[in-house]
C-alpha cells in the first residue's frame, strides 16, 4: 500500500514556474515507477510525465516536453515535477500516481496502469 500526498500547486502567471512535490508513504516507494497526471475542467485526466523506480528513465507527453521535468529522491520518498514556462492551458488539477511496477514504457504510462493516486493539487495559470 502506498499513500501519496501532493503539494506545491497554486496560482502563477503565464511564463512562470511551479514545483510540485509528491510525498509517498510506505517502504515500497523505491520499487515503483511514478507518474504525474492532470485533469482540466471538462476534460479527461491525461498523462504528463513518468519516471522509473531508479530514476534512469523518464517519459513526457508532447505538450510538456522541454518545459516540465520529473525527478525523484528515493531516500526521501518524494517525486517532483518542476514546471517552467507555464501556459494557461496547463491549468488543471495535478495528480501523483504510483504504477506498482518498477519500469514503464510509453505504452504503459496511462492511468489504467497506475495503482495508487494522490488527492491532487490545483495549478492555475493566468494569462
Amino acid at each position: 500500500q502506498v499513500q501519496l500526498v501532493e503539494s506545491g500547486g497554486g496560482l502563477v502567471q503565464a511564463g512562470g514556474s511551479l514545483r510540485l512535490s509528491c510525498a509517498a508513504s510506505g517502504r515500497t516507494f523505491s520499487s515503483y515507477a511514478m507518474g504525474w497526471f492532470r485533469q482540466a475542467p471538462g476534460k479527461e485526466r491525461e498523462f504528463i510525465a513518468a519516471i522509473s523506480s531508479s530514476g534512469e528513465s523518464t517519459y513526457y507527453t508532447h505538450s510538456v516536453s522541454g518545459r516540465f521535468t520529473i525527478s525523484r529522491d528515493n531516500a526521501k520518498n518524494t517525486v517532483t515535477l518542476q514546471m517552467k514556462n507555464l501556459k494557461p492551458e496547463d491549468t488543471a488539477v495535478y495528480y501523483c500516481a504510483a504504477y506498482g511496477v518498477a519500469e514503464v514504457t510509453r505504452l504503459t504510462v496511462g492511468e489504467d496502469h497506475s495503482d495508487y493516486w494522490g488527492q491532487g493539487t490545483q495549478v492555475t495559470v493566468s494569462s
